[in-house]
């Protein structure tokens, strides 16, 4: 984006505009205390081709995934995305559309999502899903809230495997809306079911699960969806959607609301988004799903054409029916989901998780046979595990660099206490080779 700056004369017309003499008196309601009162400290000024050369060098010294080997995950990862996606997302007709609040002019705009919808439906197993949210954290806490509201139940249960990021979305969220937050406590780096089932009282809305956790470790949802639903609350599943290529999804095992980040479906990492939170849930909740839901429909010639069928935001309904205060959508990000999952298609998107996994084990048994390295993986993993290691997990992620490697992300981020383990994701373009590697420079830097 080019940047046109303002004339004297511009800022002149401006300030009258708005009534106020001088730029001074237009910020006179910021305290003094908290003003710069000093020029700011930047060096002389550039022409624009000046500028812009100097900007591509300091491009130039990033470091991306494109340069190194990418074994970071922690809820966003490296895999491969197919030319067609960037593609079809550029068009002018997608790349520039905005949300349909017109809907009845939007019908491309509003198919696409409503194929959406129905692909993320048969890919969680569920039977309803909404237009999309901003991101898994995002989605995780309208589900407290959507919990909360389906079982007039005041308490939500979070397993305490799930993404500590997410976590802090999902108290800030809960925190205004009054919603207790209890943490079922974990044995290894899975829930403890026989705490689960004591704190399954009768006051618990839901319990929220990831599966795989945020360790990479399969949850025995199975026993736990028993549990819940045997104490009257519901399940609410974050599910990696690139795992339910090879694993059962979450409407097989009973779960109420399915959610997940779509970022794995054709989304770049983006040095952290935008992303796109997919939210699905069993039908007879449809009406409490936040955001909005497209809809099928035909005309009075006989025609197909697409709506917007449920809206949950008070603008749009009658404002003590609103039950979400959710008022967009990330339609380009579902598009190139959409975009991904068609082009994948079954076999395909089935052999990424294959890969995914398969490296991952290969890779967790390299890394436990070098010294001084330990694999947490008691438990079934997907394609992330963690490692307990001889020093800093910080020191490794930073020495790794010098290597072409991106060796994952250090746990201490999160929690002080996990100082020494470093967790570890592993997708499809991962190579034999840069696998290799990773375990050749443990060894040689940090082996004891």
């Amino acid at each position: 984006m080019r940047f046109t700056p303002h004339t004297a004369e511009d800022r002149k017309v401006m300030l009258e505009r708005i009534g106020v003499a001088s730029v001074e008196e237009l910020f006179a309601g910021i305290p003094a205390g908290i003003r710069l009162n000093r020029p700011l400290d930047l060096p002389e000024p550039l022409s624009e081709p000046e500028a812009v050369r100097e900007l591509g060098k300091l491009a130039a010294g990033n470091t991306g995934s494109d340069r190194l080997a990418c074994f970071a995950g922690a809820g966003a990862y490296d895999h491969y995305i197919p030319a067609i996606v960037d593609t079809i997302i550029s068009r002018p007709e997608f790349y520039t559309a905005y949300t349909p609040y017109q809907a009845e002019v939007s019908q491309g705009t509003l198919q696409a999502i409503y194929e959406f919808q129905s692909l993320v439906c048969r890919l969680y197993g569920m039977e309803a899903a909404n237009a999309s949210m901003y991101d898994c954290a995002s989605a995780l806490a309208e589900s407290a809230h959507m919990a909360r509201d389906i079982g007039h139940r005041p308490k939500v249960l979070l397993a305490g495997s799930i993404n500590p990021a997410h976590v802090e979305v999902v108290r800030t969220y809960t925190h205004g809306l009054n919603i207790p937050i209890e943490t079922v406590p974990l044995t290894g780096n899975v829930i403890d079911v026989d705490a689960l089932a004591r704190m399954c009282t009768p006051d618990v809305a839901a319990l929220i699960i990831k599966h795989p956790n945020f360790f990479g470790n399969l949850e025995p949802v199975r026993r736990a969806s028993e549990i819940v639903h045997k104490a009257g609350a519901l399940l609410v599943v974050s599910a990696d959607p690139i795992s339910l290529g090879a694993l059962e999804p979450p409407g097989a095992y009973d779960a109420d609301i399915a959610v997940g980040e779509g970022q794995p479906l054709g989304i770049p990492l983006s040095f952290g988004g935008p992303y796109l939170g997919l939210m699905s849930a069993k039908k007879k909740f449809i009406r409490n799903l936040p955001g909005r839901i497209v809809a099928r429909t035909v005309d009075t010639e006989g025609k197909t054409g697409f709506v917007l069928a449920l809206q949950t935001r008070e603008q749009h309904i009658r404002r003590e029916r609103a039950s979400s205060n959710i008022c967009s959508n990330e339609a380009l990000c579902a598009l190139a989901a959409s975009v991904y999952l068609a082009t994948m298609g079954r076999t395909g998107f089935a052999e990424v998780a294959r890969q995914s996994m398969a490296k991952a084990h290969y890779l967790a048994k390299g890394i436990a046979g070098v010294r001084g390295f330990e694999t947490e993986t008691s438990a079934p993993f997907f394609k992330e595990f963690v490692v307990r290691t001889p020093v800093p997990a910080a020191r490794i992620v930073e020495a790794g660099v010098g290597h072409g490697i991106l060796a994952g992300v250090a746990l201490d981020r999160f929690n002080p206490e996990w100082k020494n383990r470093l967790l570890v994701a592993v997708t499809e373009k991962r190579t034999k080779a840069e696998m290799d590697a990773y375990c050749t420079f443990l060894k040689q830097e940090f082996a004891s």
